[in-house]
């Protein structure tokens, strides 16, 4: 329960209206709350204030806060476009849900709401004299926490959108999801092992990236059909219609209502998510560094950025986890397969070794990068490191024009004879 409320948790983040309409929502409890406070048995010891000052600063920030926010959704949707031409179109989820911006457009659409409400409200006689003290505090809160906003802001948005920070971004969304997935490496479940009996196929309805499967739906199904299942897809995956989801063991047929409860277990949607599919952020950063490869943009430096988020990623991935640092095994009636090192490899170390074969600044720091992978004390690392290795060396070897490069890659390619 509390995995798949962060789920959507994390998915709500991504919605840009869910904070502006909260904090619309609690102006306007603190607009009526300011009479109720104020009507208390200290209200007649509270200082007086005029009624025309109140109404006059609420004035001024009401008209105020509608032009600052609306500058705030323009410079928001300028960094939005930003992120999307200078990085890829895959890190708009990420920059859409910066909590600074966010909390930015909230801040000021609810500083403007307030002052509408409370307006009305000394217009129409709804406050009495504590209640006219009390929202002047109030409303000089709401300044205050205006100001320091703004100022927040001013310097986040003069960094959203940017590369650099978009990388950082999608480094850090990558790191969280690779920890999540290193304590719980087969989802809560079991490895694959054996399948006795006869087996039934559960196929998808419709296509779709699989965001997430519910893995307490899924045992508690196979604990009422006492049967073990075999997940075939994992969140990331890309399914059809027909597509088999996973196979159920022991049971000769299915009824209709366990294969629709099986079916919805799985979570499919248009596009795939950094939440549970650690390597969709090594995907995008690739495309992060394929893109500044490109003839248009020419800008080796993000590559070698990139490279050096995929060292402190997969350096982070081969530490060595404490067993109390391990999630349990709550599902042991569903067989789940690994993450394979080497297509996180794949996902990371293709496509630039691709693009960049005839760039010598990236060649280097791509087999630099490999070469210390290949020393992580993981299985199956070193041997995804050299296989990589090899394939860079020999695109760059194609690629590159002048024999001293070509001496310079192997140089630093020397790792590839070491047993």
């Amino acid at each position: 329960m509390v995995s798949r409320m962060t789920f959507w948790a994390n998915r709500l983040s991504e919605r840009l209206w869910v904070r502006p309409l909260l904090m619309c929502l609690l102006s306007v409890i603190a607009a009526f709350t300011a009479q109720w406070l104020g009507s208390g048995g200290l209200a007649v010891y509270l200082p007086a204030i005029s009624r025309d000052s109140l109404e006059t600063l609420l004035s001024i920030m009401s008209s105020s806060m509608l032009v600052i926010a609306t500058f705030c959704v323009g410079s928001m949707v300028a960094a939005y476009a930003s992120a999307g031409t200078s990085a890829t179109p895959r890190s708009f989820a990420l920059v859409i849900a910066d909590d600074v911006s966010q909390n930015a457009l909230a801040t000021f659409i609810g500083a403007f709401i307030f002052s509408v409400v409370a307006i009305v409200a000394v217009k129409n006689n709804f406050y009495q004299q504590g209640g006219h003290f009390v929202l002047f505090c109030m409303t000089l809160l709401v300044l205050a926490a205006v100001i320091v906003t703004f100022v927040r802001w001013v310097d986040r948005i003069a960094r959203l959108g940017r590369v650099n920070s978009t990388i950082e971004k999608i480094e850090a969304a990558t790191a969280k999801a690779l920890a999540h997935r290193k304590q719980a490496p087969l989802l809560g479940g079991i490895a694959i092992g054996e399948l006795s009996g006869p087996l039934v196929d559960i196929h998808a309805s419709s296509p779709g990236y699989i965001q997430r499967i519910e893995m307490a739906s899924l045992q508690k199904q196979a604990e009422l059909q006492q049967a073990i299942v075999r997940l075939q897809v994992v969140p990331g995956s890309f399914v059809f219609p027909g597509q088999v989801l996973l196979q159920v063991s022991g049971v000769n047929s299915l009824d209709e209502s366990c294969v629709s409860a099986l079916q919805n277990a799985f979570v499919l949607g248009r596009s795939r998510t950094f939440i549970e599919d650690p390597r969709f952020g090594l995907v995008v950063l690739s495309q992060v560094a394929c893109k500044a490869l490109s003839p248009a943009v020419n800008d080796p430096g993000t590559a070698i950025d990139v490279l050096s988020s995929f060292a402190r990623l997969f350096s982070q991935w081969s530490e060595p986890l404490p067993m109390e640092a391990l999630a349990p095994c709550k599902f042991d009636k569903i067989q789940v397969p690994q993450l394979a090192i080497m297509e996180m490899f794949d996902d990371a170390f293709n496509a630039i070794g691709r693009d960049g074969a005839g760039c010598i600044e990236v060649v280097l720091k791509l087999q630099k990068t490999l070469a210390s992978l290949a020393d992580c004390p993981v299985p199956g690392m070193r041997e995804a490191a050299h296989h990589h290795a090899s394939k860079a060396l020999a695109r760059s070897d194609a690629c590159l024009t002048l024999q001293e490069d070509k001496q310079q890659a192997k140089a630093a390619a020397a790792f590839l004879s070491d047993k």
